[in-house]
């Protein structure tokens, strides 16, 4: 009962706009918008470069993401831009509500947490479609620079800074012959909650390194299911945290069109134990 009190309390609501001309890129292979702009799952950015665009195209997502659960509302938007499949250049803004957390802090209710993430993505080797033959996923760098807009207020929670820089190295395979797609990232990271509570903390006040992984299955060539998992920091005295998991189920009926529909578990957040949400996206191309 607890489960389906949260899964119809929460829903988390994402639309990508895509430009692209004629491409031969598989779908799916483009990923959808993560949480912090980059291309990949919901969680965790993957090697692979947003759009549908070729080595000889560009393309560009334009993004919304919802994430509302019984406690909080975290809201995403930005865009990102996939140039010859080899960078790609995103952006990201988030807005946190607080809603009744906000009262205990002294903020007030419904108080929003705001950052911004500006982010690039080179692809250094490999190709997870076309390497068939080959054991070397695909392997992109990324760097995600985060910019808080409360600097005070996160650090009268514990956090160090309002700023940072996140580092991560993801490699991507995707197995034609098995359906599957693997992926890990390893994240060098100092944000708590993925920044909206601040840099660092009283606590431990370094970049650590995190893992990040997903795992994909295609039912058919329109259908995948498949599993996140990412671990996270535990910078602050005030606020521990829990590593976050989704399973989800996407579909593409054509390269225009495709939606996912998964459960997010995000354990504790602030004071509050417990967090999940129902994660759904619709991304339209053209």
């Amino acid at each position: 009962m607890k489960f389906m009190k949260f899964v119809l309390a929460a829903s988390l609501v994402s639309f990508n706009v895509q430009a692209f001309e004629s491409s031969d890129k598989l779908l799916l292979t483009g990923g959808v918008n993560q949480l912090e702009g980059s291309a990949g799952g919901g969680l965790t950015p993957w090697a692979l470069i947003g759009g549908y665009g070729t080595q000889e195209q560009i393309g560009a997502n334009a993004f919304y993401t919802n994430v509302a659960i019984s406690d909080y509302n975290l809201v995403s938007t930005g865009a990102l831009v996939g140039i010859h499949d080899r960078v790609e250049l995103s952006y990201a803004h988030q807005s946190f509500d607080t809603k009744d957390v906000g009262t205990a802090l002294g903020l007030g209710y419904g108080f929003k947490l705001k950052q911004s993430i500006f982010g690039i993505k080179v692809k250094l080797i490999g190709d997870a479609v076309l390497d068939q033959d080959s054991w070397l996923p695909q392997i992109a760098f990324g760097i995600q620079y985060k910019k808080h807009e409360q600097g005070k207020i996160v650090r009268s929670v514990g956090a160090k800074d309002d700023k940072s820089f996140d580092f991560y190295l993801a490699g991507t395979k995707i197995f034609l012959a098995q359906s599957i797609l693997a992926n890990v990232t390893l994240r060098a990271t100092e944000a708590n909650q993925l920044g909206i509570l601040g840099y660092g903390g009283d606590r431990i006040n370094h970049h650590q390194l995190m893992i990040e992984g997903s795992v994909a299955y295609l039912l058919t060539r329109k259908i995948a299911v498949g599993v996140e998992y990412r671990t996270k920091p535990n910078n602050l005295n005030v606020a521990s945290e829990d590593a976050w998991f989704d399973a989800f189920v996407a579909w593409a009926p054509m390269k225009n069109v495709s939606a996912t529909l998964a459960y997010a578990y995000l354990g504790n957040i602030v004071l509050n134990q417990d967090q999940s949400s129902l994660y759904t996206s619709i991304q339209l191309g053209f």
